[in-house]
C-alpha cells in the first residue's frame, strides 16, 4: 500500500501561494478600478473612474455658458437640446436651464422649454451641432 508523503510548506511558500491565488481571483472580478504598479516598484496605485459632469459643469467651458450650443445626456440617441437660457446659482454648478429640443437634427418644438435633469451627472457637449447662422441669400439683379 502506498503512502502519501506530505511535505509541509514554509511560511514564505504558503504566503506566495495565497497571494498568487488572490491575484487570480481579482483578475476574474469586474472591479471598476484598475491597479498599476508604481514606477519605483514600491506599491500599487488604484486609478479612479472619471467623474461625469452635470449640464452646468459642461457649459462653463463653452463661450457664453453654452448658450446656442447643443448638449445631450450620454444615454440619449438622436436627441439634443440647444441651450437658450441659463439661470445659475451662486456656486456656478447648479441652476436652471431652458432649451429647444432637437430630434435627429430637426427642432422638435418651436419654443424653448425648461430642461429636466440638469443636475444629473450624465451630460455631454455635441460638437458637430453648433448653432447654425441662417442667412438669407442676397437677391442681386443680374448685370448685363
Amino acid at each position: 500500500m502506498s503512502q502519501i508523503l506530505r511535505v509541509p510548506f514554509t511560511v514564505g511558500q504558503r504566503s506566495a501561494f495565497v497571494e498568487s491565488s488572490l491575484k487570480c481571483f481579482r483578475s476574474l472580478s469586474t472591479a471598476a478600478s484598475v491597479e498599476t504598479p508604481l514606477a519605483n516598484g514600491g506599491g500599487v496605485v488604484k486609478l479612479k473612474r472619471k467623474k461625469k459632469k452635470n449640464l452646468f459643469e459642461v457649459a462653463q467651458f463653452l463661450p457664453n455658458w453654452g448658450i446656442g450650443y447643443h448638449m445631450a445626456k450620454t444615454h440619449w440617441r438622436g436627441v439634443t437640446y440647444e441651450i437658450t437660457k441659463i439661470n445659475l446659482y451662486k456656486d456656478g454648478r447648479h441652476g436652471k436651464a431652458w432649451g429647444v429640443a432637437f430630434k435627429d437634427g430637426v427642432p422638435a418644438a418651436d419654443e424653448p422649454k425648461k430642461i429636466s435633469g440638469v443636475h444629473k451627472r450624465c451630460w455631454k457637449y455635441i460638437p458637430n451641432l453648433k448653432k447654425i447662422q441662417v442667412t438669407a441669400p442676397a437677391n442681386d439683379p443680374p448685370t448685363v
